[in-house]
């Protein structure tokens, strides 16, 4: 298998910090150029951008956009085109993560966690398909375990990634043979931002591990390394957890 990305071009959602940015720079590595999306994030993606374009010259770029908005879709794969020319790689990384409990769950929580996580990939993936087609391209969602096995208290988000999920694999039918599509998995890989898990409930999450530590974004994108250069691999989901959902 060829692991060389060179000459192709990749869009990575939420690309500018923690997994994204992960991702970003393997892709880059391999040899891919990267257009970065962002929505609040720009002084990270105007960093990172500089940092691969200093690697190789005009092979990174970024773009913000509300992907809730009608128009992004079309903007986004108009900017990867108007960047390089071409899309050959679309990761659907971009994603809300917040618990809602039962009994208090309202209309905007579910637009954001629904949204983010299932009709922008959907659509997206919708708008770059003749694009990916044109070069035997690979479309990569970034799921989660939890898709398959519900957390407690983040019900709307376990229905939207379970509904990815499910794109993930119908997609894989509906754009074959032309287009590969893929999932990753992830389990406990950076821990939030805003500490939704105290200290002991994240103890709890490493010992009921097998590996028995956090993974780290770099083992996330090995995978969508991976997924992006496997030539007769579609409609799978590889779960980077550690082992953690044979668990749960």
């Amino acid at each position: 298998m060829n692991e060389s990305l060179a000459g192709k071009a990749a869009l990575v959602t939420g690309g500018a910090r923690r997994l994204g940015a992960a991702i970003a720079r393997r892709l880059h590595a391999a040899g891919a150029a990267v257009l970065i999306h962002y929505r609040d994030s720009e002084a990270d993606a105007s960093k990172l951008v500089a940092e691969l374009n200093a690697v190789r010259a005009k092979s990174a770029a970024k773009v913000k956009a509300e992907l809730l908005a009608p128009i992004a879709p079309r903007a986004l794969v108009g900017e990867a085109l108007g960047a390089f020319g071409r899309l050959d790689i679309l990761v659907n990384n971009a994603s809300s993560f917040f618990p809602v409990p039962l009994g208090q769950i309202e209309a905007s929580h579910w637009e954001e966690l629904v949204g983010s996580n299932l009709r922008a990939p959907l659509f997206i993936s919708q708008e770059a398909a003749p694009e990916l087609a044109k070069h035997a391209g690979a479309i990569i969602n970034i799921v989660d375990i939890h898709a398959e096995r519900p957390l407690k208290g983040y019900a709307v988000y376990s229905i939207a990634k379970s509904g990815l999920a499910a794109l993930t694999r119908s997609l894989a039918i509906e754009l074959a043979p032309h287009v590969r599509v893929n999932g990753v998995a992830p389990g406990t890989i950076a821990w939030p931002d805003d500490g939704q898990f105290d200290p002991g409930e994240r103890a709890r999450i490493v010992a009921g591990t097998p590996l028995g530590r956090v993974g780290s974004p770099e083992d996330v994108a090995q995978a969508v390394h991976f997924l992006a250069v496997a030539p007769y691999v579609t409609g799978q989901i590889l779960a980077v957890d550690g082992g953690r959902s044979v668990f749960i």
